[in-house]
């Protein structure tokens, strides 16, 4: 197993929690897992970009076009980070604009069902997981959600992921 991800968004968006969560779901999984993240302006709202590597890879860094996944929380991020990810590369993507992406209305999903706007980032790992696009599956996610998130915020973020994967099965 062999597989490079890159997560996009903005910081407060919960890009590093996804990126923990999956590097724990590759180590649950006795995979190798290499992680690195970059904070754009440092601050809520700059450009956060993180990079999963799972399986036997030397170094964090995923070079540009080499990226098997990616999800993207913010639409807009996609101009930015895009040429990470290979010509045929699964793409998930926060928006409810079509595009020539897997897309899902996380943050309206999150309006809709009365969920912080966060919590649209653990509805876009759902979509992606239930997708078949990530090398883990939705047990595993949900038994390292249940490991590793606070207790206090663990029955909002595994409802965010159902609400993620029950997308994915309806699109």
């Amino acid at each position: 197993m062999k597989q490079q991800i890159i997560v996009s968004g903005l910081g407060g968006q919960g890009a590093l929690t996804l990126t923990r969560l999956l590097a724990e779901a590759a180590a649950a999984a006795g995979l190798e897992v290499i992680t690195s993240e970059t904070h754009g302006m440092a601050q809520r709202g700059g450009t956060v970009i993180s990079m999963i590597k799972v399986g036997p890879f030397k170094g964090p860094l995923i070079p540009a076009g080499e990226a098997d996944n990616g999800l993207f929380l913010h639409r807009d991020n996609l101009a930015v980070h895009r040429g990470y990810l290979k010509p045929d590369a699964a793409v998930f993507v926060n928006s409810s604009t079509p595009g020539d992406y897997a897309r899902v209305d996380a943050r309206g999903l999150a309006k809709q069902l009365g969920l912080p706007p966060v919590a649209a980032n653990l509805i876009l790992l759902g979509y992606a997981v239930g997708k078949g696009g990530l090398f883990c599956n939705a047990q595993l996610m949900e038994k390292v959600i249940t490991e590793k998130i606070p207790a206090r915020y663990q029955e909002l973020n595994l409802r965010a992921f159902r609400v993620g994967l029950a997308a994915a099965a309806a699109a």
